[in-house]
């Protein structure tokens, strides 16, 4: 039976709840953001850390969204690998960047912010994740659905934690 899964590792039915079920939770994700992102927005708008960390939580769940549609929509698994291939590599631009920034050039505003090198490795392997797995889809192997479920839960878990973070360092500004 486990063979018959690893075996026809992307067809749709086996997917679609799974997508149905991470889709969803990703856009209340983008949801709950917005409405923490208003009531905070002085604090955001003026900590770069915060500014950036918001945004980018945004764009992942954006791209978690795109996925899940791209999954959902009978398609070419040649066509799904390259679509996803494209967007994890577009978004791997973001921990990068933000690294970059944060880590090698202005270490002290990251540190102020909250910065955490880990963060950004994470979120690079999470994107690292979604590439290797649609180059899978692409070659046609069994285990590229998982890796880029394995990189939609990393996302997911990141993003909890980025808001996390960002809202206790928005509540120890607020004491001060």
């Amino acid at each position: 039976m486990m063979e018959n899964y690893i075996g026809n590792a992307y067809q749709p039915e086996l997917w679609r709840d799974l997508y149905v079920m991470l889709g969803t939770s990703a856009t209340a994700f983008i949801g709950l953001l917005f409405i923490v992102i208003s009531l905070h927005l002085d604090e955001i708008v003026n900590n770069p850390v915060f500014r950036t960390r918001a945004h980018n939580n945004t764009i992942h769940l954006l791209t978690l969204v795109l996925e899940s549609v791209l999954i959902l929509i009978p398609q070419s698994i040649l066509i799904l690998g390259a679509e996803l291939v494209a967007i994890n590599l577009f978004g791997l631009r973001l921990p990068v960047s933000v690294i970059y920034k944060y880590y090698f050039r202005n270490k002290e505003i990251g540190n102020r912010g909250g910065f955490s090198i880990y963060r950004g490795i994470t979120n690079m392997v999470g994107y690292l994740f979604g590439i290797v797995g649609g180059a899978l889809l692409i070659e046609q192997s069994n285990w590229g659905m998982y890796l880029v479920a394995a990189s939609f839960v990393i996302f997911l878990v990141c993003v909890v934690l980025n808001a996390w973070y960002m809202m206790l360092g928005i509540g120890q500004a607020e004491n001060k």
